[in-house]
């Protein structure tokens, strides 16, 4: 497309600066390259009316497209900002273990200079307006094990691993803002008539509030001390971490505005307005450092993270425009 000056960072993701060289400050547009799958193959891609069907096809492929073909049309035109860069960030590491690191590395790079962050992430049904805090855990379990009756009594690792994941579901949930726990994996043991020597569990916690992750990481940390004693070791190993929002009074006043003009642009091209919610996305990393964010998609479909999910072809149109309403307004007139 006649792009200058694209990079490829240390975090995997393409970042293409458009008129850095010309404004201190600049605005942020994000769209994350990553699935949630773990093929190593090519994703198999179907249609059926007006639905493409492909696994990622939604979340977030669409959202990256979108932003191509923005950039596509800046180039053709040869557009310049009014008072501010855009950095242009296809990113890595937004699903899963990927821990944000495509977002972290880009406001390491750049985070005395954005004055806003976008990413497009999902569909025009709903817009985030708080950030969803998490942290997960790889738990593993190890004890002498043993023959099944001859060493029956001796410490089974699945069993100790069962009842922490028992007092992890029995936790008080704090009332304040949404928390949620859950165990996601579990394995362990050898044969039917092996007492297991070995058990492992990914596990999290999330909540919208500060002083709920911070009461739930004390719940968990007890629970993985109350279990490492005699025979049995248990290793926490942190795989996660995703903060929370720490906005200041005018940080979230711009935050709402970037809301508001979300809202009524998707309004304006998908004939409703979109649902606020709270979800973790790109936009933690910002948000924890107060920087106003929000985040949205310029498409429709369903069935996110599921090997049946969908886009609707009818929905594209309407998302380009979206998505070019919602970076063009920081560009001079034509």
């Amino acid at each position: 497309m006649g792009a200058e000056g694209v990079y490829i960072d240390s975090a995997l993701n393409v970042v293409y600066p458009y008129d850095l060289d010309r404004h201190e400050k600049i605005h942020v547009f994000m769209a994350h390259t990553d699935v949630v799958f773990p093929d190593m193959t090519e994703l198999p891609y179907e249609e059926a009316g007006d639905r493409m069907m492909c696994p990622g096809i939604g979340d977030d492929t669409a959202n990256v497209v979108a932003i191509l073909m923005v950039i596509k049309y800046l180039l053709e035109h040869r557009l310049h900002t009014k008072d501010a860069g855009i950095l242009f960030v296809l990113n890595s590491g937004e699903e899963g273990l990927g821990n944000l690191k495509g977002s972290r590395k880009i406001c390491d790079d750049y985070r005395d200079r954005i004055l806003t962050f976008t990413s497009f992430d999902g569909t025009m049904d709903g817009i985030v307006e708080r950030a969803v805090g998490s942290s997960r855990f790889r738990v593993n379990v190890k004890t002498e094990g043993g023959h099944s009756y001859a060493n029956f009594g001796n410490n089974n690792a699945i069993h100790i691993l069962s009842l922490m994941i028992r007092d992890i579901y029995e936790i008080r949930i704090p009332e304040e803002g949404k928390t949620t726990v859950n165990v996601g994996i579990v394995s362990g043991g050898t044969s039917v008539n092996t007492i297991a020597q070995d058990a492992e569990m990914l596990c999290e916690y999330r909540s919208d509030s500060r002083h709920s992750l911070n009461y739930m990481k004390e719940q968990f940390q007890e629970i993985f001390e109350r279990y490492h004693r005699g025979s049995v070791e248990v290793t926490v190993t942190q795989v996660g971490e995703r903060p929370c929002e720490s906005l200041s009074e005018e940080a979230e006043r711009i935050r709402e505005e970037l809301i508001s003009a979300a809202a009524g642009v998707i309004s304006k091209y998908n004939g409703k307005l979109p649902k606020r919610q709270p979800s973790s996305t790109d936009c933690n990393i910002p948000l924890s450092l107060g920087i106003p964010s929000v985040c949205y998609g310029v498409v429709s479909g369903g069935l996110a993270h599921t090997r049946e999910e969908y886009v609707l072809r009818s929905s594209l149109e309407k998302g380009l425009k979206v998505a070019m309403d919602s970076i063009l307004k920081f560009f001079e007139d034509e």
